[in-house]
């Protein structure tokens, strides 16, 4: 069976496209989508990435309108949280480390879900 080998894109509605692509970039480093052919596009690292379909009554996203989130994977938590939060975003760290890593969950401008995973434990990334 063939199968898909990654992500190839994430592609969402914005009320202001080009202020909430600034946000990302200047916040999470992704950068967004180039105006041409020349400019390479923002990469990722190979890694971990989870396919999980909830319940359509889960509270893990937020408010119930939200129909998704996006996790990204980072290097380090404990810095990426304090530039989140130098940047004037609220960013909630969960408490406790689990065993597949460290998370922390925060909202984009336009109150979009977003987790932050730090791969450890069982699940390296």
């Amino acid at each position: 069976m063939e199968k898909v080998d990654g992500v190839g894109g994430f592609f969402f509605r914005a009320k202001d496209t080009a202020k909430l692509a600034k946000w990302y970039e200047d916040n999470l480093g992704i950068k967004g989508v180039p105006s041409d052919y020349d400019t390479p596009p923002w990469r990722t690292n190979a890694g971990t990435t989870v396919f999980a379909p909830f319940k359509e009554d889960t509270d893990y996203f937020g408010d119930m309108k939200n129909q998704w989130m996006i996790n990204f994977r980072v290097k380090d938590m404990d810095a990426m949280v304090a530039q989140l939060r130098a940047n004037g975003v609220e960013v909630k760290p969960y408490p406790e480390e689990t065993p597949n890593g460290r998370f922390a969950h925060l909202n984009d401008p336009e109150g979009n879900p977003i987790e932050l995973w730090e791969p450890g434990g069982k699940d390296p990334g």
